[in-house]
This record gives structure tokens, sequence and C-alpha cells, in this order.
């Protein structure tokens, strides 16, 4: 069996469009789960994974997904759709009584040290850069497997460098709001740099567009600075939402911190700062609430 191009106009792309699938199925039957066990996932939690998928979805089987074959500017335009607004989307609708089926199992529980802000950034930054080599890039573009392959990677490497900013698995206890911004910070001048790149080099990377771009009347370096473009607006404008969720987050999560602490002095129960700081970071603050209540201190 020949497996089709992605992107090649009206070619369905199974490889592409299968773990998406699963995704949804998965995340319905987890949050039915909780629901039933009174432990319901927060419809915005689920309109947030939804969208996710349903940005993938529209960047990889709409009219930009054909015209990412034809254009560097439209192909860009996708990668950031499902590497960074799709995979923060993602990381949004995720809870940590979402993720506990996955973190039981062996293999993915020593996977937990990936959502480390150190590790996490650099496997993020190394992917963005290595799939943008030319060489690796014109292979990619030639073939459906390694394509599939390539969105993965964004996609994981994004979710990734996202949760370690966002959650909701726990962060270390130096990573504090200051280090948080410095992060996000790092993350869009990362993208800058490259973005720059495509704006002002004078050479064509990628040779593989130019039927596209005679289609299209675009010149190869004129498409090629209008991908950089389109990486610094959409880095700029998903900054300054990260810095506002940031700020929003930082203040609700330390009025909630501080409720549950003074209820656990209401109570006597012994719970300190650090412990209850860890329950709201993973969107436990609610389930610590009621056996606080119930006079257990135990999150289990």
């Amino acid at each position: 069996m020949t497996l089709p191009l992605a992107h090649v106009a009206g070619t369905f792309a199974p490889l592409e469009a299968v773990p998406p699938l699963i995704a949804a199925l998965l995340y319905a039957k987890r949050a039915s789960t909780l629901a039933a066990r009174g432990r319901p996932v927060p419809v915005w939690r689920q309109i947030c994974f939804g969208s996710g998928l349903l940005t993938i979805g529209a960047a990889l089987f709409s009219p930009l997904g054909h015209l990412a074959d034809e254009l560097v500017m439209a192909h860009m335009a996708e990668h950031l759709l499902i590497g960074d607004i799709a995979a923060l989307l993602l990381v949004l609708g995720l809870t940590g009584p979402l993720l506990q089926p996955l973190l039981g199992l062996p293999v993915l529980r020593h996977l937990r040290v990936l959502v480390n802000p150190l590790i996490a950034f650099p496997l993020w930054a190394i992917d963005l850069y290595v799939w943008h080599v030319p060489a690796l890039y014109d292979k990619a573009y030639g073939g459906a497997a390694l394509h599939a392959l390539e969105h993965t990677m964004f996609i994981f490497c994004g979710c990734l460098m996202w949760m370690a900013l966002l959650g909701p698995l726990p962060r270390p206890t130096w990573f504090t709001n200051a280090w948080k911004l410095g992060y996000a910070i790092a993350v869009r001048f990362t993208g800058v740099v490259l973005g720059n790149i495509f704006m002002w080099s004078g050479s064509v990377f990628y040779s593989v567009y130019a039927k596209g771009e005679a289609y299209w009347n675009v010149s190869p370096l004129t498409d090629q600075s209008v991908a950089g473009v389109i990486m610094m607006v959409e880095g700029t404008f998903v900054s300054l939402g990260i810095f506002a969720w940031l700020f929003f987050r930082s203040a609700q999560e330390g009025t909630e911190r501080q409720r549950l602490i003074e209820l656990a002095q209401e109570r006597g129960i012994a719970l300190d700062e650090a412990r209850a700081a860890r329950a709201v970071a993973a969107g436990e603050g609610k389930r610590l609430e009621e056996r606080l209540l119930a006079g257990r201190g135990e999150v289990g």
C-alpha cells in the first residue's frame, strides 16, 4: 500500500487523522468516568481540548493544508497552528486526574521528567529548528510517513513546552512566577530568531515550492519572508495572551492556596504552603478542600 502524500488537494491523510481521533475518544471516555465519580473536568478545559483537536484538523485537512504544499508562508501557518496554538489548547484542556491512568503506566511515569522546564524547552527548541533544516524539511515534504512524524513531533514537543509552563503536572519548586515569565520570554525569543532568519535571509531555503510560488505569482524570497512575518505576528499575540494568563493564574492560585491553608488551620490539620501549592497547580484544589472539610488532609 502506498501512503498518500499529506496536503495534496483532495487527498485524505490517514496517518495524520487517526491520532486526533484516538485522543478525542480517550479524552471523552476519561472525562465521562471522572464525571461519574463526582470529579468532572471543568467545561472550559473540555472546550480547550476540543478546540485544540479542531485546530489540528483545520490546519491539516482544510484548504490551508493544500496551500501548505505550495507556499512556505502557508506551511509556516500550518506548523504554528499545530505546534504552538493547538498544543497550547490541548495542554489547557488537561488536568491531573485526566492524566492519572497514563501516568500510572511504568513507561509513561518515567517520562514525566520531560515536562521539567530545563528539559522541555531545549527539546522543543531543537525540534523546531531541526525540522526547518532544508535537507530534512525537503524530505518531509516529499513523504507522508516522515511528514506525519514531523507534525507529531511538533505537537508532542509543543505540548511538553507548554505543559512545563502551565501544568497540570507538578513543576520544580524553584520554578516560581519570575522563572515562568523568563521561560515564556525565552520561548518567544527562540521563535523570533527563527522568524528573523526567514524574514531577512537573502537565500531561498526550500526550492520545492517553486511551482506553487510560480502559480501564485509570489517570488521565493517574498514567500519566505512572509513566512517569517507570520511567525513573528503569531508569537507576539500568543505571548501577550500567555503573559495575561500567567498574571491571572498567579493571582488565582495565590488566593486559592491561601484559602486552603486557612481552612486547614481552622480544621486543625497540618498543611504547609508547598503542599497546598502542588494541589492547586495540579487542579486538585477543590478536591483537597473537600477532604479538609471532611477532616482529612491527604489528596489521594
